[in-house]
């Protein structure tokens, strides 16, 4: 599994209400949730966002409460990966629950930009930045992990028959 994309990097201790701010939280439409993603440390995110975009981030990104909108909200942005020097646990399990790709690659994300172009292969555990030409190696995605990723997350795993 490859993901290419344009970084949006932030710092850390980003937590689950920043990138989904609670007043959004009676509403489980995720396109609705995607519109408000990181309004809160990052006004323009929604509308400078591509589909397959990279995210890159500090240290303890998505700490804070436990709610699942989160990483809703950063996949349905169109964001394909998350990049971090650490996750706060709920939000790593909950971030492949629903099948959003996430590394923790302290050196990575501390290197990279904002603006660069990455690539990175989840099976190999390369992360490529083009930009710079720096390459840093991660621990690859387990196969189990990388099924429910490719299925789009663990539900879908579990009906598309890759997960019992």
């Amino acid at each position: 599994m490859i993901f290419t994309g344009k970084v949006l990097k932030y710092g850390d201790n980003v937590d689950t209400d920043v990138i989904i701010p609670a007043r959004y939280l009676n509403t489980i439409d995720k396109k609705e949730l995607a519109s408000h993603c990181m309004e809160d440390i990052d006004k323009n995110f929604a509308k400078k966002v591509q589909p397959g975009d990279i995210m890159v981030a500090g240290a303890n990104f998505g700490c804070g409460s436990s709610r699942e909108h989160a990483p809703i909200a950063i996949k349905e942005s169109g964001i394909s990966l998350v990049i971090a020097e650490s996750f706060a646990r709920i939000f790593y399990r909950n971030s492949i629950n629903i099948g959003l790709a996430i590394l923790e690659c302290p050196e990575a994300a501390k290197a990279i930009s904002e603006g660069d172009e990455v690539e990175a292969d989840l099976e190999k555990g390369i992360i490529y930045d083009k930009t710079t030409g720096k390459s840093f190696e991660t621990k690859p995605f387990p196969e189990f992990i990388g099924k429910i990723i490719d299925c789009g997350g663990l539900v879908e795993a579990i009906r598309c028959g890759e997960i019992k």
